[in-house]
């Protein structure tokens, strides 16, 4: 399930930064990335469990629930990045006026 969820949200991701592109400072670019990331990792994993004689895909709960971590961590990271950027100048100009 790990492979499904960041699958699905590498492309949801991807379909949003495609149709907002024109916003290049929300960096939905690197979050698409993240997830596609992640989903070459339980890809290559997949194989690795084929290869050992397992299933290609975890149907677990807990493997669920380890792919909405991933997904979550991957949010948390890109609002680090968005926090740090300060693309709209918002912190800024709080510490100046203080």
């Amino acid at each position: 399930m790990c492979l499904v969820i960041t699958a699905f949200a590498a492309v949801i991701t991807t379909i949003v930064w495609y149709f907002k592109a024109s916003d290049r400072k929300i960096r939905l670019g690197a979050l698409a990335l993240m997830y596609w990331g992640a989903a070459l990792m339980w890809l290559v994993d997949g194989f690795f469990a084929v290869a050992e004689g397992e299933a290609f895909l975890d149907l677990s709960a807990n493997d669920a629930l380890l792919g909405l971590v991933i997904v979550l961590c991957g949010l948390v990271a890109w609002v680090l990045m968005l926090l740090l950027a300060d693309p709209k100048k918002v912190f800024r100009s709080f510490l100046v006026r203080n």
